[in-house]
C-alpha cells in the first residue's frame, strides 16, 4: 500500500483552457505517473450543480474534461479516475459529516460570506437572497470527497485552503464524537511554483472574464485567439519587456529553457507584435497537435471514456464501501445481524 494519497477534484462547468492546463492539469498528469503516490482524480459533477443549471452544459463539460485528461496522458492504471456522482458513498458520508459539522463553521466559508456581502452591498433586505443550500454546504461535500479516501494531501489554490481546514475540523470532530481513528487529517498542498496564465485581456485567464484560450481549439481558432491577445503600442524594432507581456508568459509556459531564452533575445531585439504572435501560435500548435488529435478522437468515442470512468468508479467504490461499512455501525446504522 502506498504511503501517500493525493486527491484532486475537477469542476465540470466549462471547457478546459490553457490556464487550466498549466496551473492544474499538467502537474497532475505528471503526479499520476508516480508509482509511489496513489492519486485520485474525479470529475466534481455534483459540485458543478451549485453554479450550473443547464444540464446539457454540465453533461458536455464532463465529457470534454474527461477527454482532455485522457488525451494528455493521465495514467488511469496507476491513478483512480472517476465521476463524483458515480460514488454514492460520497453523499452518504456528506450527510454523516453534516451531522457533526457546526453551522457556525459553514457561516465562515468564504464563498458564502462573499454572497452575503454582495447581497448587503446591493441593498437586499435578505442577506441570504439567492443562496442555495448547495453553496452553503459546499465545504461538507468537499470534505466527504477527501475523507472518503483518507487523502493525505490535497493540491489546491490558496483560496481553497480554508476548505481543507474545514475538512480537518469535521474529521477531527467525527473521530472525537464516535471515539475512533476513522479519518486521516488531510493537508492542503499549495504549490507556489504553479503558474497562473493571463488571458486575452491581460487579466488572469478565467471563464468569468471570458478571456480564455480553449486548450484544444482548432488551428484556425487558436491563431485567431492568439492574435487577439492584448499588447502595447511599441513598434517593430523597439525593445520589449517580456516580464510584462502576456504573449511571452504563455510562450514560456510551453517552452524549454533554451527556447525561452531565445525568445527573450528576440524581444530585446524588438520583435514586432505580429511576428511574436505568429511565433507563439506556431510553438503552441506544434505542442498541442498530437493531444488535440487524440482529444477529437475521444470526443467521438464517448463509450471508451465511459468505460474508463466506470473502471475508475469500481476501484473507488471498492475503497469507499470498505470505509462506509466501518462507519455505519460506528454511528448506529449497522445491520442487526
Amino acid at each position: 500500500m502506498t504511503s501517500t494519497r493525493v486527491l484532486t477534484g475537477i469542476t465540470t462547468t466549462g471547457t478546459p483552457h490553457l490556464g487550466n492546463y498549466v496551473g492544474a492539469i499538467r502537474p497532475a498528469i505528471a503526479s499520476s505517473q508516480d508509482e509511489s503516490v496513489q492519486s485520485y482524480y474525479f470529475l466534481a459533477d455534483l459540485h458543478a450543480l451549485i453554479k450550473a443549471s443547464d444540464p446539457k452544459r454540465v453533461q458536455q463539460s464532463r465529457l470534454e474534461i474527461a477527454a482532455t485528461w485522457l488525451a494528455l496522458g493521465l495514467d488511469t492504471d496507476n491513478a483512480i479516475f472517476y465521476r463524483q456522482s458515480d460514488i454514492r458513498e460520497t453523499t452518504e458520508l456528506a450527510w454523516m459529516l453534516s451531522c457533526v459539522c457546526a453551522k457556525g463553521l459553514m457561516n465562515r466559508a468564504h464563498a458564502y460570506k462573499a454572497s452575503v456581502t454582495d447581497n448587503e452591498e446591493n441593498g437586499s433586505p435578505d442577506p441570504d437572497r439567492g443562496i442555495t443550500m448547495g453553496l452553503f454546504s459546499y465545504p461538507v461535500l468537499m470534505a466527504a470527497d477527501i475523507l472518503l479516501f483518507n487523502a493525505n494531501r490535497v493540491p489546491v489554490g490558496r483560496d481553497q485552503v480554508q476548505h481543507i481546514e474545514m475538512a480537518r475540523d469535521m474529521a477531527g470532530r467525527f473521530n472525537h464524537v464516535y471515539k475512533g481513528n476513522y479519518f486521516t487529517l488531510p493537508e492542503a498542498v499549495v504549490d507556489e511554483r504553479v503558474q497562473t496564465l493571463n488571458g486575452l485581456d491581460g487579466r488572469k485567464m478565467s471563464k468569468s472574464y471570458d478571456n480564455t484560450i480553449p486548450l484544444f481549439s482548432s488551428e484556425k481558432k487558436l491563431l485567431k485567439l492568439i492574435r487577439k491577445i492584448k499588447t502595447n503600442s511599441l513598434e517593430p524594432g523597439e525593445p520589449k519587456d517580456p516580464e510584462t507581456c502576456t504573449l511571452f508568459q504563455i510562450y514560456s509556459a510551453f517552452a524549454s529553457e533554451s527556447e525561452e531564452q531565445a525568445m527573450r533575445t528576440r524581444y530585446a531585439e524588438g520583435i514586432g507584435w505580429g511576428d511574436a504572435k505568429n511565433a507563439v501560435f506556431e510553438h503552441l500548435n506544434a505542442q498541442l497537435e498530437a493531444p488535440r488529435g487524440e482529444y477529437e478522437r475521444l470526443m467521438q468515442d464517448p463509450g471508451h471514456i465511459e468505460s474508463v470512468l466506470q473502471k475508475g468508479a469500481e476501484r473507488a467504490r471498492s475503497e469507499a464501501n470498505t470505509l462506509l461499512e466501518r462507519l455505519r455501525p460506528a454511528v448506529g446504522l449497522g445491520r442487526f445481524v
